[in-house]
């Protein structure tokens, strides 16, 4: 595997000033998201949500978030699960919020952020979730994103400390960029996971594909078995399939 850095993308300028957060929102979101109740120890699973919120996903921005807002609606409705947002935008900026089984007040958290310039910060992602993994089960990491500009090599070390430790990644690639695409592929396959396409035209079948993502971070196969819906299915299909 070659350990190259792919280009940067032309498309990450900085936004203007006006359409960028200030350090109080941000810090606001931090505190918000801290203060929202954790779900208890009970909790028959538990999710990681990461999000690239960097200028180039600008354009679909609002899409993803109201498709990630069904999801925790469906999870609201149909399972026991408490979910983490993780997102990267900027320079070196990466913030999470603690587990929370009360999604709506993460929905509302969610929608609070904007994109900003930057390049991806993958490696964090992983990092982060292994760290999590190591105080306690997580069910699933879930990733949206469109590039990846970091060292394929040193992504797939970490992507293989995940699988080692249960944790599949499912990933939604929005776009068509070659370089993402094999990256994601081979975290997904090195943790058991999948890979999936995201664009305007399956908008809907994300939807039901995050909901899979959620019931099987509760009860794994098994779970997406006895439920047995299409995007159940299908999300069986692609994690054999990337093994």
């Amino acid at each position: 595997m070659s350990a190259s850095k792919p280009p940067a993308r032309p498309d990450k300028a900085q936004p203007p000033a006006a359409s960028r957060s200030s350090s109080a929102d941000i810090e606001a979101f931090v505190q918000r998201a801290r203060a929202v109740a954790p779900a208890a120890g009970g909790g028959s699973g538990r999710l990681i949500l990461a999000l690239d919120a960097t200028m180039s996903r600008q354009p679909t921005w609002d899409l993803a978030c109201r498709l990630q807002a069904e999801m925790f609606d469906t999870v609201g409705r149909t399972a026991n699960l408490a979910v983490q947002l993780v997102y990267f935008r900027g320079f070196g900026e990466c913030r999470a919020s603690r587990f929370v089984s009360d999604t709506g007040s993460l929905k509302t958290l969610m929608t609070k952020i904007d994109c900003r310039g930057g390049q991806t910060q993958i490696g964090k992602v992983l990092s982060h979730a292994l760290k999590e993994a190591q105080r306690g089960k997580v069910g699933a990491l879930v990733y949206i994103g469109d590039a990846m500009e970091e060292n394929v090599d040193a992504l797939a070390a970490k992507a293989g400390e995940l699988g080692l430790r249960g944790v599949p990644v499912f990933v939604f690639q929005e776009g068509r960029d070659a370089g993402a695409e094999t990256a994601f592929r081979e975290i997904a396959r090195l943790t058991k996971g999948a890979w999936f396409r995201f664009d305007h035209d399956s908008a809907g079948r994300l939807a039901k594909l995050l909901s899979a993502a959620a019931m099987f971070a509760t009860g794994g196969l098994a779970a997406l078995e006895a439920r047995g819906r299409p995007e159940d299915r299908l999300m069986i299909e692609h994690m054999k399939g990337s093994r």
